[in-house]
């Protein structure tokens, strides 16, 4: 049976992806790696855990031998607007933290390493509209530098050394489990919080700032299946763009106030995540997911409002 380790377990991806890699594999074939930052209960409750600093490489080199891991999803990171702040714990995380997770699976003859990137690997010069999968990339912050690292990275492991790395470009992720941060999508879940306990929400994007985004089941979806896929049918590796819708804030805004009519939003622009979000795709070509392993999405903006109204309303009521 597989043995799968999850760096950043703790996170918004990671605390929604250990519980669901553990009905699929075997809650004790799943262990739940973080930090500092506590795990959550049904991930702390349902499996083992351990904690890693990815900066250092005996605790990865430590939990690999320890668990008998065969497979890493490496998703501890320092996220965008809080890298450009920190930017010297920026590069300890998720450059050097990524390069001791890759050579401490290759050390250690692991099958697979996933290690996810973001629509952040673009920049201001690539194309904004059906991103091509195969385009210009000169990001201009540091999180979207260490996405292209690893997608590099990922591609000189495969081909020099023999290691399997696959990762998809994520777009911005929404959720009712985790709350948000302060990352520069954070806005399309900060909004659903508003709009159920104020009927209003104060965004930090303008409007017509158009984004990539993905409800968390499919972002969890893609990761699985990516992971999956038989390696003999992948051309590419570590970066392939996965799409599932693109919205504004006053379309997302709009799609509320089916639930919420009384909703209202106004706009209080932040400099810093706005010049983030404006370096970043407004939609995706994945075209390439689709025909390599058969990726499709399974919420749209409508599908994806209805379910968060429905769960968030019920986490936020039980209090």
């Amino acid at each position: 049976m597989e043995r799968i380790l999850v760096t950043g377990a703790s996170g918004q991806i990671g605390s929604e992806l250990v519980p669901a890699l553990r009905e699929r594999y075997g809650a004790q074939n799943v262990i739940a790696a973080g930090r500092a930052t506590p795990l959550a209960p049904d991930v702390l409750e349902s499996g083992p855990s351990t904690r890693i600093d990815v900066r250092q490489y005996q605790d990865l080199d430590r939990a690999i031998k320890e668990y008998e891991i065969d497979t890493i999803y490496h998703l501890g990171s320092i996220l965008s607007a809080r890298a450009e702040g920190e930017r010297g714990l920026g590069h300890e995380v998720n450059i050097n933290g990524l390069f001791n997770v890759l050579e401490a699976a290759a050390q250690n003859s692991l099958e697979r390493v996933i290690i996810p990137s973001s629509i952040a690997a673009f920049g201001p010069g690539t194309p904004a509209d059906n991103t091509p999968n195969e385009t210009l990339q000169k990001p201009n912050t540091l999180y979207g530098i260490s996405k292209v690292f690893g997608e590099l990275m990922g591609g000189y492991y495969f081909d020099k050394v023999g290691l399997d790395v696959r990762g998809v470009r994520l777009p911005g992720i929404v959720s009712w489990k985790t709350e948000p941060t302060a990352g520069t999508t954070d806005y399309a879940v900060a909004i659903f919080y508003g709009a159920i306990r104020e009927r209003r929400y104060t965004c930090y994007l303008r409007p017509g700032t158009y984004l990539p985004m993905m409800y968390m089941p499919d972002a969890v979806l893609s990761l699985v299946q990516l992971a999956e896929a038989d390696v003999a049918g992948l051309q590419h590796h570590a970066d392939f763009n996965v799409n599932a819708m693109s919205f504004a804030p006053e379309e997302l805004e709009a799609a509320i106030r089916k639930h919420v009519p009384d909703f209202a939003m106004d706009y209080d622009i932040d400099p810093l995540r706005q010049s983030i979000a404006d370096s970043w795709p407004n939609s995706l070509d994945d075209s390439a997911a689709r025909r390599e392993w058969g990726w499709s999405p399974k919420f749209d903006l409508e599908a994806m409002v209805d379910d968060m109204m429905v769960n968030l309303g019920r986490k936020l009521a039980e209090g």
